[in-house]
């Protein structure tokens, strides 16, 4: 499998030097990515970015990802059809991970499912002790 490749080797413009500052990588130099819908707030998917997809979501205006099982960039919508048009982009206070905020058209999950979220709660509802 290969790894993400920076933004300094790809062929892209390189993410600003000053958000690259800001993130904080795991070892695969991939940080994780929250989706939420921008009008319910509702957490739709978690992807990973490397620099260079963070590049690209911040400039095309577009969701995209690395794909840690297949080795490669894909932006989210282009096979299925369920894009995602990106709203807003923040940074959590670690640097560690980023939250986007989209109008998303369809399913966010590769299930078709509306979120990545609503099939298995761990957790229904927790009660008060």
């Amino acid at each position: 499998m290969s790894s993400p490749v920076s933004s300094e080797q790809s062929t892209g413009s390189a993410l600003d030097p000053t958000v690259a500052s800001l993130l904080k990588r795991d070892d695969a130099g991939l940080v994780a990515a929250v989706v939420q819908a921008h009008d319910t707030r509702e957490v739709l998917m978690v992807g990973w970015m490397d620099d260079e997809a963070l590049h690209r979501t911040l400039t095309t205006g577009r969701s995209w990802f690395w794909s840690r099982s297949r080795g490669e960039y894909w932006r989210k919508g282009d096979t299925s059809g369920a894009v995602q048009r990106v709203r807003t982009v923040s940074l959590d206070c670690d640097g560690d991970a980023v939250l986007v905020t989209v109008d998303q058209a369809g399913g966010a999950c590769h299930t078709g499912d509306r979120t990545c979220f609503d099939a298995r709660p761990l957790l229904a509802e927790a009660t008060a002790p």
